[in-house]
């Protein structure tokens, strides 16, 4: 290497970045200017550099690919979260964005002293998944496997619907979840057949990690979280200001059949034609492009996979013991005991009193008016809570440490028992808000009083008493 070729480099790339900020054209000779919108299914943006994955050997396989022609900019800081631009260098660079801005900052005293502290704890290369927890994932693959041949040759029945409807449920918290994240092992084969056990219980991995990644880089955002108007136009899980044309009347009892509705999530994945081109509606709704190659790619998989399940879990059935209301009613009991485990503890998650739900204040500002960015780490956490302990995170595949998980994603869920307090500590000494609820049932609680606040719009009311909005 010549001599000071380092320091050369640095100040090449702080000229680039000086640039960027400027909002000038001048650029290195081998990149072009250009936008987000004429990405490449094979390329990425992070902090408005363009980078094309062709050749690029991602240790994490081709997951990386799932976000092809996007600003990665959040999903690459929320799963590298003590990466530097020194891995950067690794992919090659093919253009600036000079029209280049982010809603979040990072890099700040609070989100350093928490990753500080935390890998004290974890250390970086072992945030894996632990004996522990593959154990618990055995123990729950196995349970499902054992369900399903009895659901094949022994008939349906009311208890055994409820029993491998739950058991399903387990899978979705326990086992994909981890996988899908890259979380449960640092070999990626593990975790891409891991990750397939949403397809095992009647959703889609590709359609859930888009979906799902994007709802991690935007908790709550007003327009961005595809998980925050999922249940639209039935349920209003964010609070629109009052007069937003997404209010409807029957939003103000939507407490009394929240239940009824997210029975009904089973239903809603099983039956849904995005399978067929793998383009998670919420996801693209948000301007998530997934036209890239991998995603084409996985399209048969992804319908060959889904014909397995609804096959064993629907066909067979009616094939076997016939097409009656005994049966259909056994199957959507099946489908009801699975979504009400699975979609109850998932809106618990960010859906409570004093949540934050509009992080960037988008839904505030008047149209066009600008916003500082907002502390990626600390929306992280004031838009999460946490309940219960180690026994309510082995039964929910961590869930229940939502901040945590939020936090660090690509931890496996093994470890939040662990920083857990320590996180709380930080929060704290910084003036952070930390959600926490001891027990399950006061997180519901909550989350019932926000669902009823929310769907009336009471927030937004100053004065009940004297009318005034």
């Amino acid at each position: 290497m010549a001599p000071d070729a380092e320091k050369l480099r640095q100040r090449h790339s702080a000229a680039v970045d000086e640039t960027l900020l400027n909002g000038e054209e001048t650029t290195p000779t081998s990149e072009v200017v250009r936008t987000l919108d004429n990405l490449k299914g094979s390329e990425v943006c992070i902090d408005g550099i363009v980078y094309d994955l062709t050749n690029f050997d991602h240790p994490g396989g081709e997951s990386v690919l799932v976000f092809g022609g996007n600003d990665v900019t959040v999903q690459y800081k929320m799963i590298h979260p003590y990466h530097s631009e020194k891995h950067l260098e690794k992919m090659q660079r093919v253009g600036v964005v000079k029209d280049y801005q982010c809603e979040y900052s990072f890099d700040s005293e609070f989100e350093r002293e928490i990753k500080r502290e935390v890998f004290k704890i974890v250390r970086r290369g072992r945030e894996f998944g632990t004996l522990g927890w593959y154990a618990r994932c055995a123990f729950y693959v196995g349970l499902y496997f054992f369900l399903q041949y009895k659901w094949l040759t022994e008939g349906t029945s009311w208890q055994l619907a409820i029993i491998y409807g739950i058991s399903q449920s387990f899978i979705g918290l326990n086992v994909q979840h981890d996988a899908n994240h890259g979380a449960s092992s640092k070999n990626h084969v593990i975790n891409d057949i891991l990750g397939l056990g949403a397809d095992f219980i009647g959703g889609s991995k590709w359609l859930w990690m888009q979906q799902h990644w994007t709802h991690h880089s935007y908790t709550n955002h007003g327009e961005k979280d595809p998980d925050a108007f999922g249940a639209e136009p039935f349920l209003l899980f964010h609070d629109y200001p009052l007069g937003h044309p997404k209010r409807k009347w029957y939003h103000g009892f939507q407490v009394f059949f929240y239940l009824i509705v997210l029975a009904g999530y089973w239903l809603s994945q099983v039956f849904n034609p995005e399978i067929f081109d793998l383009r998670q509606r919420g996801a693209l709704g948000v301007g998530i492009k997934m036209d890239n190659d991998y995603t084409v790619r996985r399209r048969k998989w992804a319908i060959l996979l889904r014909m397995y399940y609804v096959y064993v879990h629907i066909v067979h059935p009616i094939m076997n013991e016939g097409f009656n209301a005994r049966v259909v009613g056994n199957i959507l009991l099946l489908g009801a005991a699975e979504s009400l485990f699975l979609a109850i503890l998932f809106s618990l998650s960010h859906n409570f009193v004093n949540a934050d739900r509009d992080p960037t204040h988008i839904l505030e500002r008047q149209k066009g008016g600008k916003q500082e960015p907002v502390d990626w780490f600390k929306a992280q956490v004031e838009t999460s809570c946490t309940y219960g302990g180690f026994i309510s995170g082995a039964i929910t595949g961590g869930l229940n440490f939502q901040v945590e998980h939020h936090l660090f994603p690509r931890m496996s869920s093994a470890w939040y028992p662990f920083i857990a307090p320590k996180v709380r500590e930080i929060c704290k000494k910084h003036d952070v808000h930390y959600a926490y609820y001891p027990w399950v049932w006061q997180n519901l609680w909550s989350t019932l009083t926000y669902m009823d606040a929310a769907g009336k719009g009471t927030h937004w009311v100053k004065n009940p008493l004297s009318g005034d909005n």
